[in-house]
């Protein structure tokens, strides 16, 4: 099992050695006409597809023998505190695995088209092969420290694709901008492994979580706190999450893999995986809880206001990613592992269906979309089947994991019962020590079947668990109101435009439609776990709230479809469009003080350390200009100083005599 889940990951950082290293050569040689003519993407697909094969492979195996699997490779001594450099397989990183491949191979069979004629495609190729394999390292990995190598590697493949076209001053800001606001959060992720591992005398994850509890609270809320600050760097949570809209001046593709596979789902996967120790940390969750609320309504509020198709999208990640939060936050890690997984699928192909629709408007810009949906039969009906799960229609598959998330949320604003929690990928060991004393992660095994657990919420205060409750149902209701709007924007009215309205390459539009039926269909497959089914009363009123937020839109729009239905925001429209103007508050109290320093220091150095070290050069050298007088070489000037020096001293003996 081990070595197939080494597969998994090698095969994509081979294809992307292979393609920085010789891809149009190895093009030459591998390509034989039509649509792969061009070689490099033979060596990114191909082994994309194996990968997807192995990871199906080892999902399978784990849901007929639920367990863990861990192999080391090899262990480094460094003279205190051992770095296991291996894998661990179990259920969580099986289903996230999968997901991972199956988003990346769709980017990759669909950028042959899009980025057709791009003469850096090899090179773009090679680093989408490089996050791929990084994040399956992200999502394999036995050891903390191994888990953050993947974590940093797939920052810098953001940063190579996100400015891909470099030569665009916005992409390359955005690049920059993602890179340092990450890092920013990364420096607290590293310094919480250091001090966990640390604490637990061991880097293994598995380890770690079995002595999680024996080590004193302050250490582990200050632990989850340092974690929670990369968590939000990594997944655009507030307040570091003014990054991920900028980032969509990347290419499309590479929007629909950073959003739906890579990157941001590895914060809440981290949180997921080291689950036990948010959990145990007192203050930790109300602080997930409070951060993904912030980070959920005001996102939605923001993509309700965007001009951009993308930044809509975008917005809307940050939004369903705080879902994801606030589960993780009530104790439904299955709940919150659902969603990552449903999201993976409609906000792929949201992507790619945007992707379709940019490639034949020639604008991200919603005001010059319109009608499409008679030119574009198939974009039309893959991208409504992701709005569809966006919003939560039943029964479409966002609507199953949100339900899921609702009705924790509920229960933990009503505390009534624990919820029971089972599901082949929330599996857990059960030599979790003194876990069963806690009421948090309380495992049993129910006559030799499948291990329950059964989790209660988590030193959650009873407001904080009332704030996300709130917040989780207007965030339903937003997300049904943009996701309205921008589907009646893009297909529905007027033409807006002079472009000629057909679908693009087969190559892109049969792609999208390959990931509408996840996105449809995924939701089923919860069916078989208690807390992951739809119950009667938080299934109400998640459509009640739909039809709402979409009622409310299409009620706006109906009255005339020429206007943008977010001018009934009025004076706000401006307010949420700016995020709020963070970027502006972060650009006054941050970047504008920092400049100033900078120029400070310049000034400085130019006039003082500078100063000084060029006068005392200029210094030296009018010293040396007056010395090398008495030594200039010429031998008249020696012979009369020296007949003057004698007469001088002649004179003075005969004076002083």
């Amino acid at each position: 099992m081990i070595w197939l889940a080494s597969l998994t990951i090698l095969l994509p950082f081979l294809a992307a050695f292979a393609g920085m290293l010789g891809g149009p050569s190895l093009g030459r040689l591998l390509g034989s006409g039509g649509p792969l003519r061009n070689g490099p993407a033979l060596i990114a697909c191909a082994p994309a597809a194996v990968s997807l094969v192995l990871s199906a492979i080892v999902a399978f195996v784990v849901w007929q023998d639920p367990g863990a699997r861990t192999g080391a490779l090899t262990v480094i001594d460094t003279g205190s505190v051992p770095i296991r450099v291996g894998l661990q397989v179990d259920g969580l990183s099986a289903v996230v695995a999968l997901m991972v491949c199956c988003v990346a191979l769709a980017v990759q069979v669909y950028s042959v088209a899009y980025m057709d004629g791009d003469r850096r495609y090899s090179s773009y190729a090679a680093f989408v092969s490089l996050f791929t394999a990084a994040m399956l390292l992200v999502v394999f990995a036995g050891d903390l420290l191994v888990l953050y190598v993947g974590w940093e590697v797939m920052g810098i493949c953001s940063y190579f694709l996100i400015g891909h076209h470099w030569e665009e001053r916005a992409n390359s800001r955005a690049a920059v901008k993602a890179f340092l606001v990450t890092r920013l959060g990364d420096v607290g992720f590293l310094i919480g492994i250091i001090v966990l591992g640390l604490s637990a005398r061991t880097f293994e994850i598995h380890g770690v979580l079995t002595r999680v509890w024996t080590m004193p609270g302050s250490t582990l809320t200050i632990v989850a706190l340092l974690l929670l600050a990369g968590v939000a760097g990594k997944s655009a949570q507030f307040p570091l999450h003014t990054w991920l809209p900028d980032a969509m001046a990347g290419p499309t593709p590479i929007s629909a893999l950073i959003h739906a596979a890579t990157m941001v789902a590895a914060g809440i996967y981290v949180v997921a995986r080291l689950y036990g120790v948010f959990a145990a940390a007192p203050g930790a969750p109300a602080v997930l809880g409070v951060i993904a609320v912030i980070s959920m309504v005001g996102a939605a509020l923001a993509a309700l206001a965007q001009d951009d198709l993308k930044r809509v999208l975008a917005y809307s990640t940050i939004s369903q990613l705080a879902v994801m939060g606030v589960a993780l936050a009530v104790g439904a890690k299955s709940a919150a592992i659902f969603h990552l997984l449903t999201h993976g699928a409609f906000k792929a192909l949201l992507f790619l269906a945007a992707g379709c629709v940019i490639a034949t408007t020639g604008s991200t810009l919603l005001a010059k979309h319109g009608g499409l949906r008679r030119g574009m039969p198939i974009t039309f009906w893959s991208m409504t089947v992701g709005f569809a799960a966006l919003a939560g229609v039943p029964p479409f598959s966002g609507w199953f994991s949100k339900d899921s998330v609702i009705e924790a949320a509920q229960h933990a604003a009503f505390p009534t019962h624990p919820t029971a929690e089972a599901s082949w990928f929330a599996y857990a060991p059960l030599d979790n020590g003194p876990a069963a004393d806690t009421g948090v992660d309380r495992l049993v095994r129910l006559h030799g079947g499948p291990v329950w657990t059964y989790s209660s919420t988590p030193d959650l205060p009873h407001w904080t668990a009332w704030l996300i409750y709130l917040g989780l149902l207007l965030t339903v209701a937003l997300t049904a109101a943009y996701a309205m709007r921008a589907w009646l924007m893009v297909f529905f009215g007027e033409q807006r435009g002079t472009y000629e309205v057909r679908e693009p390459s087969k190559i892109m539009t049969w792609t999208a439609a390959a990931v509408a039926v996840p996105a449809a269909i995924l939701g089923f497959f919860g069916l078989g776990a208690g807390e992951l089914r739809p119950h009667l009363g938080p299934a109400l009123i998640g459509v009640g709230l739909l039809i709402v937020g979409a009622g409310a839109v299409f009620l706006l729009w109906n009255r005339d479809p020429a206007a943008d239905p977010a001018k009934a925001l009025g004076a706000l429209r401006r307010v949420f469009a700016r995020g709020f103007y963070v970027d502006e508050l972060y650009a006054m109290a941050i970047v504008r003080p920092v400049q100033a320093l900078a120029r400070g220091v310049v000034w400085f150095d130019r006039r003082g350390v500078d100063a000084a070290v060029v006068g005392s050069g200029r210094g030296a050298r009018r010293l040396g200009g007056l010395l090398r007088i008495p030594q200039n070489g010429n031998a008249q000037a020696y012979l009369t100083g020296l007949l003057a020096g004698v007469a001088v001293i002649t004179a003075l003996v005969v004076i002083f005599r």
